[in-house]
């Protein structure tokens, strides 16, 4: 017997379980489809989950208690111009001010895994079928209708409507003449090391930082200036990832041998940048080495930009749309945005019971016209960094790097975050109180390594509460202090209004 959904949304990643959630939400009946045993395992690695993706996105998450490893207060630029002579500059410049930081922090690194866990969980809570280890192949089509999906077990799984959520890898946005295979040029290839190191050595030599590191390609110690990116190091809980990236072809159609090369770069920067040979080398150590494929410059391919994310009966959202950062390669926030987005007008489609592509373009409209996702994937700093290689223009690559990672960023970003703000105060004035609450409540849960799954495991942290620092304690005795007066207030206030 075929088994028949309202809503089918395929991959476990970032967005998909919101689809989900939020579809379940309204009492649809939602499929929730998984290639593999769990979610989030094809999301390998870690990466930084900017605040706005946050402040703008799904309430559940706002609201919720989401697994993260260390809030994230800015980012350390070395531009390295002579390694050998130890010519470094640093721009610090995108730091969150003492004593707001971490507190309230720029973003959250987290591992991609526990975060689509976390999401899954969420989506199953809400009523939703969590169906894992099941490849979804090919699509039922029925008079110009994307009516269910076939799975590689021989499955015929039918729906109103489809959400593909597998992310840029996926070959099921081609097959349903959505999208054309990206060009080498737009897709990088990331070659992630995944090292453990004592939470003391990188709260000392860390902080709350993310590092990055940009050299003239001559020296080899990153990838090509403009193709990919250049070292950048995530410190978490107790570990640090150390990623490069570069893309799968460089000028003139030239294939590079990246194997060799991320070698080089590896031993290179590893072995002459002063802060990581002396003060990070011998205090980690290795326990995996990850690859993983991404889109990186799809938005800028006008082309490629603009090609429909919707057809009669189903929807793209995330990266599966092409919606992933230029800049911060990062597409998380889009993820988010494009799936409570789809989610809504999908339930609006079964209301009116319709699920036609002239119905559907609505979704595409308000992606084209929401400020921050096209704000994402249309930033040219990382792309311009090739312009600032070829003169070997040291004052055109500071500018590049300040404006997409330091301080210059905010110029860029600043008119569509307001433009968004003003639109979500507009319509829920609240918010402002919730953000507050949502910082304050992500960093006790940082502090006491817990995120609200069980209060059992709440209390199994008083040990660990002992090794905590005094600022810490403060913080926490702080939020304890402000409960206990708000609670006074609303005393008084019931007996005011009696």
């Amino acid at each position: 017997m075929n088994e028949e959904y309202d809503i089918i949304v395929i991959g476990a990643g970032f967005g998909g379980p919101v689809a989900a959630k939020l579809c379940a939400d309204a009492q649809l009946k939602t499929l929730l489809i998984e290639r593999s045993e769990h979610p989030g395992e094809k999301v390998i690695s870690g990466l930084t989950i900017p605040f706005y993706g946050f402040l703008f996105g799904p309430k559940f998450i706002q609201n919720g208690n989401p697994p993260y490893e260390r809030p994230s207060d800015g980012i350390d630029n070395y531009i390295i111009k002579d390694i050998d002579n130890g010519d470094i500059e640093v721009d610090d410049s995108l730091k969150v001010p003492k004593p707001f930081s971490p507190i309230f922090a720029f973003g959250y690194n987290t591992y991609c895994k526990e975060f689509c866990e976390w999401e899954a969980e969420k989506a199953v809570e809400a009523g939703s079928v969590l169906k894992t280890s099941t490849t979804v192949v090919d699509f039922i089509k029925e008079k110009g209708f994307i009516k269910g999906v076939l799975t590689e077990k021989g499955e015929r799984i039918y729906s109103k409507i489809v959400i593909d959520s597998e992310g840029s890898q996926g070959l099921l946005a081609i097959k349903a003449g959505l999208r054309e295979k990206y060009p080498p040029e737009a897709i990088s290839l990331a070659d992630t090391y995944d090292y453990i190191m004592n939470k003391a050595d990188i709260d000392k030599l860390f902080g709350f930082s993310v590092k990055m590191c940009w050299g003239w390609d001559e020296q080899k110690v990153a990838p090509p200036l403009g193709y990919g990116n250049g070292l950048m190091v995530w410190p978490y809980r107790e570990s640090l990832h150390f990623m490069q990236d570069q893309c799968l072809m460089l000028k003139d159609k030239r294939v590079p041998n990246l194997k060799r090369n991320f070698e080089t770069y590896h031993d290179n920067i590893t072995t002459k940048l002063p802060w990581w040979r002396d003060e990070i080398a011998p205090r980690i150590k290795l326990r995996a080495r990850l690859w993983q494929g991404f889109e990186i410059y799809v938005g800028l391919d006008e082309k490629l930009r603009n090609r429909p994310i919707y057809t009669n009966g189903m929807i793209l959202i995330g990266d599966a749309a092409g919606l992933e950062s230029t800049e911060l390669c990062d597409g998380v926030p889009a993820a988010w945005f494009s799936a409570e987005l789809a989610a809504k007008i999908a339930i609006k489609a079964i209301k009116c019971n319709d699920y036609s592509a002239t119905f559907l373009k609505q979704y595409e409209d308000q992606i084209r016209r929401h400020p921050i996702i096209q704000w994402s994937i249309t930033g040219r700093n990382r792309y311009n960094l090739r312009f600032a290689q070829e003169k070997h223009d040291i004052e055109q690559l500071r500018k590049y790097i300040h404006d997409g990672w330091g301080l210059g960023s905010l110029t860029h970003f600043t008119t569509p975050f307001l433009k968004v703000l003003f639109k979500y105060l507009y319509r829920d004035y609240k918010l402002i109180i919730r953000v507050i609450k949502m910082y304050f409540r992500y960093f006790q849960n940082w502090i006491l390594k817990s995120y609200g799954r069980s209060k059992r495991k709440l209390l199994s942290k008083q040990k660990y509460k002992k090794s905590l620092r005094f600022s810490e304690h403060l913080f926490l005795f702080s939020l304890k202090l402000i409960d206990f007066f708000l609670k006074i207030a609303v005393f008084f206030g019931k007996g005011f209004k009696g």
